[in-house]
């Protein structure tokens, strides 16, 4: 039966992760490594506990429209703008910050990253579309910022004074903020754009809103619970046909990654006037291809741009770069997971 084929599931999802997790921690391995780990284990390529390809798409699908709401969630516009000037130009060319805590530029730059890599989404969503004219593509280039100024009356007229209201009853705020993510992530898909973008402009929409770090603080495990589910159905729905012929590109484009981008990324700090110190540490926090590389290549694969086996190339250097970027980082920086006592902490 259907319900427990889903009850099945989460119950592999999660008691697997836990035991898996448990195992990663003590080598010292970053858990969304052991969550995709997981899906490979007992997905479809795997021992096959979990066979409906449909179910695992489902999850994945799920799961980004939950976590670009929740990325959303934790960027106020003001925000938003503030860290496109401060990152863009590092990010893009060389120059920007002066002397900021590591934890703030590395954030900064992941957050850039997060937004060029939705820009990507929605590019590459263009071109699955179907014989998609220009004054579609027009169409969904001004569907954008309607649906972003939109979201931000709506927050303002609507959502605030129920807010204002009712905030003292918290489960009324957790359904109302959750309806707000899927109806404008229904709204978005009737406009054309993707569901996962609807979700990511209804999260800066809240954002907005007085009791913003109330609501991200407490869907924080609504996070974690989609998190899992994510990586997981990405390592489900690897297909391990053809690795054999693509694993050892898959460990040079790992390699070349894990070596060139903290060298690249140290030199521009440095240019920008960075301590060598912090400028050395970012650029090797920032050495491992991002997890939104995954989503990109699904996404880029249905819209006929990248074959089967380059997905599968771009999915397991990711994996690989995520392993020796966790070894590196837990030798050498601070962690809650370092080897020496004197590295353990947040």
């Amino acid at each position: 039966m259907l319900d427990d084929s889903i009850l099945f599931t989460v119950f592999l999802i999660f008691t697997g992760a836990a035991i898996l997790a448990t195992v990663g921690l003590f080598a010292r391995q970053s858990l969304l490594s052991t969550y995709i780990i997981l899906g490979v284990l007992v997905g479809p390529m795997g021992v096959g506990l979990i066979k409906d390809a449909n179910l695992i798409a489902d999850l994945s699908h799920i799961g980004i429209i939950f976590l670009l709401f929740l990325l959303g969630i934790d960027l106020y516009p003001q925000k938003l703008l503030l860290l496109l000037r401060q990152t863009t130009v590092i990010t893009v060319s060389s120059t920007l910050l002066h002397h900021r805590h590591t934890g703030e530029v590395i954030i900064s730059i992941l957050l850039l990253q997060d937004f060029l890599a939705i820009a990507s989404l929605l590019f590459l969503h263009g071109l699955s579309a179907q014989g998609t004219s220009w004054q579609q593509a027009g169409w969904l280039i001004g569907s954008l910022p309607l649906l972003f100024f939109g979201g931000l009356a709506g927050e303002r007229w609507v959502l605030r004074p129920l807010f204002a209201r009712f905030d003292q009853i918290g489960e009324y705020v957790f359904l109302l903020t959750l309806g707000w993510c899927l109806g404008i992530g229904q709204l978005a898909h009737s406009l054309g754009l993707p569901y996962e973008i609807g979700a990511f402009i209804a999260g800066i929409t809240v954002a907005n809103s007085p009791i913003a770090a109330y609501i991200a603080d407490n869907l924080r495990p609504l996070r974690d619970f989609f998190l899992v589910m994510f990586f997981f159905a990405i390592g489900a729905g690897l297909s391990v046909t053809g690795l054999g012929t693509i694993w050892l590109g898959a460990v040079v484009l790992a390699v070349a990654v894990v070596v060139i981008k903290p060298l690249v990324f140290s030199v521009l700090f440095k240019i920008a006037g960075e301590p060598d110190s912090l400028a050395s540490e970012a650029g090797v926090r920032l050495g491992q291809m991002s997890e939104f590389s995954l989503l990109l290549v699904a996404v880029a694969v249905n819209a006929k741009a990248i074959t089967s086996a380059g997905a599968t190339l771009v999915q397991l250097a990711t994996i690989i770069t995520f392993v020796i970027s966790s070894v590196v980082v837990v030798l050498r920086y601070p962690t809650p997971i370092a080897l020496s006592a004197g590295l353990r902490r947040d």
